[in-house]
């Protein structure tokens, strides 16, 4: 398969309901896909220390960042048949509840949707250089330990 070109995948701030909304409808026209697997990681509330997590700042070593998730698409692309993948993740202050990281794969089954999207988001939690602050509410933080 032909290389891909290289898009950003980065949105300042939270990805909203309407953008996610209008990627999936902006499909509805391709009559080859028979199956869509999305993800949505979406930032948590969680207690740590006795303080509630309000929000999570995040920031990346952006050319390395882009660089791996082209890896992770062009990977993607070849051990999937996969119609149409989009991959969007947030850059800077995401509230709890709000998405940070939405993953979007087409294929014309199910399976392979269902497998390459999961594939896709453990490979952008292992391999991409995204780092985040969990700011409390008293506006102390600290970084954000990912757990598998």
């Amino acid at each position: 398969m032909k290389e891909k070109k290289k898009h950003n995948v980065f949105i300042n701030g939270p990805i909203s309901p309407a953008f996610i909304g209008e990627s999936i409808a902006k499909h509805t026209t391709k009559t080859t896909i028979g199956a869509h697997d999305i993800f949505l990681g979406q930032v948590r509330a969680d207690v740590i220390n006795e303080k509630v997590v309000k929000a999570i700042n995040y920031s990346c070593y952006e050319e390395m960042a882009e660089s791996k998730f082209h890896e992770i698409r062009e990977d993607a692309f070849s051990k999937y048949e996969l119609t149409c993948m989009h991959i969007y993740h947030s850059i800077g202050e995401v509230n709890a509840g709000e998405i940070c990281l939405f993953v979007f794969v087409s294929s014309k089954h199910r399976k392979m949707a269902f497998d390459a999207c999961r594939d896709i988001v453990e490979r952008i939690k292992k391999d991409v250089p995204i780092w985040g602050q969990e700011i409390f509410e008293d506006n102390t933080y600290v970084w954000k330990e990912n757990k598998i």
